[in-house]
Parts: structure tokens; C-alpha cells; sequence
């Protein structure tokens, strides 16, 4: 794969993440070009700066990390992201309202699509695909397709669990080939190259820059 870089992106999940924390990280996606950073809102702006001439996209989260939000805080968060310069939204839907049978996770999704779309910007959706049986997965995917969303990210990476290859070929062949995919939970490159080949149209982790100075190695 030439251009693996094209299909990673970076997330910030440190707790005690430090100003000097966030400048290496935005100095490493600059160095390995990178499709994406995931961070949180507060430096949304700051990397959004840095990041202008790159080609880098900045994400920020969105309702993290369990969703637990309702729909107006998550718009709030959602247009002061974009204010601040973010390309993307990285929302955890409502985790709860989808396990109580509710109808109301596609109606939060829409609203938050319908904010991004008139943005010129793209939403993702974190589903914790581990929390979920086959049945769940392929509702939830098409509850995130019909409600006009760009991404279904699998994981926040708050837990340990890993995206399961097999749940990505299943949601893969479930849903339109104009909703990408998003792996997370990969520890390493052979991982990565592994979900990517399963069905995977990115792969988000705390560890993406290591992964590339393996891949680098490798091709020297």
C-alpha cells in the first residue's frame, strides 16, 4: 500500500493532555500527513490554525465519550466545533435511546447531518459496534445511512475493545458504498492493513503515528 497515511486517523484521548502535548501531536500529523485529527473542542481552534496550509483535517468530539447528551448539547457542541475551524464532527450517537427502542437516534442524527452538510463539513457517527449483535450493527447502520451521515466510526477507543473484521464486512455489505467506514481499536500496522482490507475506509487510533514509522520501515 502506497499511501497508507491516506487512510489514518489520530485521536487525542489523554486525560491530562498538556498544551506541549497538543504541539507534538499536531507536529506529528504534519510530519506524516495524515488524513485526520481527532481532538477534543477546546483545542479545536488552535489546531485548526496550525493545520490551515496542511490539507490536514481537524475532527472534534462530539458527545463523548458515552453519548450520554441530549440533542440540543450536542448541537451547541457541534456549531461551536465548526466555529472554531473543525471539518468534521465526531459524535457518539445516543447509545442509550438506541438500546430503549427509540426512534430518536435517527432524529439526532439528522439534525447534526443537516448542521454539517450546510457547513460544507462531514459527520461521523461512533455506534460502539461492540456493545452491538449482527442485528444491532445492521440496524444501526442503516438508522446512520438514512439519516444522511458520512462516516460510521466503530469505536471511541474509550474502551479496550477492538473493530471486529467480521462486523466490518458485515456492516460493509449492508450499507451504501457512499457511507465510509471507520475502524478503531488497531495496535498496531498489521492491524490496520488488516481492518482496511476487511472493508475499513479509515482507521482511527491513539497510536497512528508509530504505525507509519512501521510502514516506513518496512518499505525501506
Amino acid at each position: 500500500m502506497n499511501n497508507l497515511n491516506q487512510f489514518l486517523e489520530a485521536q487525542f484521548l489523554q486525560p491530562r493532555m498538556t498544551a506541549n502535548d497538543v504541539d507534538n501531536f499536531i507536529q506529528s500529523a504534519i510530519q506524516t500527513r495524515i488524513i485526520t485529527c481527532v481532538l477534543p473542542s477546546f483545542w479545536v481552534k488552535k489546531a485548526a490554525r496550525e493545520l490551515r496550509e496542511s490539507g490536514i483535517q481537524v475532527s472534534a468530539y462530539v458527545g463523548y465519550p458515552f453519548g450520554f447528551q441530549d440533542t440540543s448539547s450536542k448541537v451547541f457542541e457541534a456549531k461551536e466545533a465548526i466555529r472554531q475551524g473543525a471539518d468534521e464532527i465526531d459524535v457518539v450517537w445516543s447509545q442509550t435511546a438506541f438500546h430503549s427502542g427509540m426512534n430518536w437516534p435517527k432524529i439526532e442524527l439528522a439534525q447534526l447531518a443537516k448542521i454539517c452538510h450546510e457547513e460544507g463539513k462531514l459527520l461521523k457517527v461512533t455506534i460502539e459496534a461492540e456493545f452491538l449483535n449482527d442485528s444491532q450493527l445492521l440496524e444501526a447502520g442503516m438508522i446512520c445511512q438514512d439519516a444522511g451521515t458520512d462516516f460510521i466510526k466503530m469505536t471511541t477507543g474509550i474502551s479496550n475493545q477492538k473493530t471486529s473484521p467480521s462486523q466490518l464486512r458485515t456492516l460493509r455489505s449492508s450499507i451504501s458504498s457512499n457511507l465510509g467506514l471507520i475502524a478503531g481499536g488497531s495496535e498496531s500496522l498489521e492491524e490496520s492493513l488488516m481492518l482496511i482490507q476487511a472493508g475499513a475506509d479509515r482507521v482511527c487510533s491513539t497510536n497512528t503515528f508509530r504505525q507509519i514509522e512501521a510502514w516506513k520501515a518496512d518499505a525501506n
